[in-house]
């Protein structure tokens, strides 16, 4: 018999489909998804035109505690940036990068903060 995700983990697939999807409307190209390694993980990784994007999603149900996109702390930051890092390690020439956020709120209003960090 095969188990079920817990809900929190569907509700993030989810949303990075969701991302990723909507992302690619708009002229982003995508490369990989839920990179990994020690220092942490990045949901998608992307291509706008030579830029590699490195994307986070976060999914909010509640904005009680504060917006998704207010959600990446400045820990998250870092431990994205040492994953990119580590990715970027693999390639032989590294291309322009960036940071995004994708924020997916309950209703589904998705907000996007190109250059997030």
């Amino acid at each position: 018999m095969k188990r079920l995700r817990p809900r929190h983990l569907r509700q993030g697939d989810d949303a990075e489909a969701r991302a990723r999807a909507w992302l690619e409307k708009r002229g982003l190209r995508f490369v990989l998804q839920n990179y990994r390694c020690k220092a942490g993980e990045i949901d998608l990784l992307m291509r706008d035109a030579e830029t590699l994007v490195f994307v986070e999603v976060r999914y909010r149900g509640n904005k009680n505690f504060g917006s998704a996109a207010e959600s990446v702390t400045a820990a998250k930051q870092r431990r994205l940036r040492l994953t990119a890092e580590h990715y970027l390690q693999r390639l032989e020439r590294t291309p322009p990068c960036r940071f995004d956020i994708i924020g997916i709120d309950a209703k589904g209003d998705i907000q996007w903060i190109q250059n997030a960090f």
